[in-house]
């Protein structure tokens, strides 16, 4: 393991917090922010003084070394560098118990808490150079991953058979296997979806639904077999460095896709037209909300709007913003009140279910640049055949 405590270049690192607009002394405890700004996970604490060098105040794992890192055993030890404490204290509110919050402001004397999550989010929804080129290679590698999956299915296979060959194939091309998410949600490497199943709501904000095999975690694959004819809705792991693309294909038990259900036909047509549509019209300044809307009125011109993002159960969304984590800012809501800009990472999945027939629809990665979104997940859009 490499021991220096700092993996991202110094440059980009001043640039990441820059970008944060940090106005206090602020302590950075979350995973993956630590992540955001060291490019490694630690137990332990950054803290970030406005002009000041970061500190890096670790207390797992040991032997990690470089400028600021100073080893601790719980909080309080900070506590003793600031004798005087502190007027203000930033902290992650949106992402850490309250209890540490508190522990962390008794530690340092701090008389107000500053909540800096919304300011990290802001900062990660804006890719750097070096990010997009993190996010580029994971979209090929889980495109070649993609590519393999007609090898890994047999006739009779279950939704969770063929989703476990998937998973299996993922970890041995470097897939990490973690899905970071934002908020209180769960999933386990993705969703492969077929038949009844994809109907079955979620108690999650989801395009797609589906039962699982288990109350404990309710979502995806059920068990359901693949029967000939059926379509399969994929949406697996895109995480081989930290940084997530988010991709979702649709395969067909059957020979020819030709022989497919004209309503099968018409949502698949219709789910590309609304990428590549809202490809064309996102650019910076575009209003999230805008692209939302041109969703909808293109579901309406192909009179869709039953089954849009979902039938039984309907997702609130149709894009949302993805990096080290898969739901980040900015998201294609109808409320939404973000603006587009250079940089943003964002998936865009128009998804359907139509009763009798499952999921339906793709989903890419883009990169927001001025002449539109640039795709970044390079598999084929076509529906493919699994025999």
């Amino acid at each position: 393991m490499n021991s220096a405590i700092c993996l991202i270049p110094a440059q980009e690192q001043a640039l990441r917090i820059e970008k944060l607009g940090l106005e206090v002394p602020t302590l950075i405890t979350d995973a993956a922010n630590l992540f955001y700004l060291t490019g490694r996970v630690f137990a332990g604490y950054l803290m970030i003084t406005p002009g000041v060098e970061p500190t890096y105040y670790i207390k797992r794992p040991l032997e990690l070394t470089g400028p600021g890192v100073e080893y601790i055993r719980k909080p309080e030890d900070i506590g003793q560098r600031f004798p005087g404490g502190l007027e203000r204290l930033g902290l992650e509110l949106g992402q850490i118990a309250w209890a540490d919050a508190e522990r962390l402001m008794k530690a340092l004397g701090a008389k107000e808490p500053v909540n800096v999550t919304p300011a990290i989010m802001n900062a990660r929804a804006v890719k750097t150079p070096l990010e997009i080129s993190l996010l580029e290679e994971d979209g090929i590698r889980q495109a070649a991953v993609y590519e393999r999956i007609p090898r890994l299915f047999r006739p009779g296979m279950t939704d969770i058979e063929l989703q476990a060959a998937i998973e299996y194939e993922l970890r041995l091309q470097g897939c990490l296997g973690i899905f970071r998410v934002n908020g209180p949600m769960e999933l386990h490497m993705g969703s492969v979806l077929t038949g009844e199943n994809a109907d079955a709501p979620s108690p999650y904000d989801f395009a797609m639904g589906g039962s699982g095999i288990s109350p404990a975690l309710p979502v995806g694959a059920s068990g359901e077999e693949i029967k000939p004819g059926a379509v399969v809705m994929i949406d697996m792991n895109g995480c081989f460095n930290g940084y997530l693309t988010d991709m979702t294909r649709m395969f067909v038990n059957a020979p020819a896709v030709a022989d497919l259900n004209p309503k099968v036909l018409n949502a698949w047509k219709c789910s590309q037209t609304i990428c590549r549509r809202l490809a064309e019209a996102g650019r910076p300044g575009v209003e999230a909300k805008a692209l939302y809307e041109l969703a909808v009125e293109i579901v309406e011109e192909f009179k869709l709007g039953a089954y849009f993002m979902g039938h039984r159960q309907h997702a609130g969304f149709v894009g949302h913003g993805i990096g080290i984590a898969v739901n980040e800012q900015p998201v294609l809501a109808p409320r939404s009140k973000s603006v587009l800009a250079e940089g943003n990472v964002i998936a865009i999945e128009p998804k359907f279910v139509i009763p009798g027939f499952g999921a339906i629809g793709i989903e890419n990665t883009y990169v927001v640049t001025p002449d539109g979104m640039r795709r970044i997940t390079p598999a084929p859009e076509e529906i493919i055949p699994l025999i």
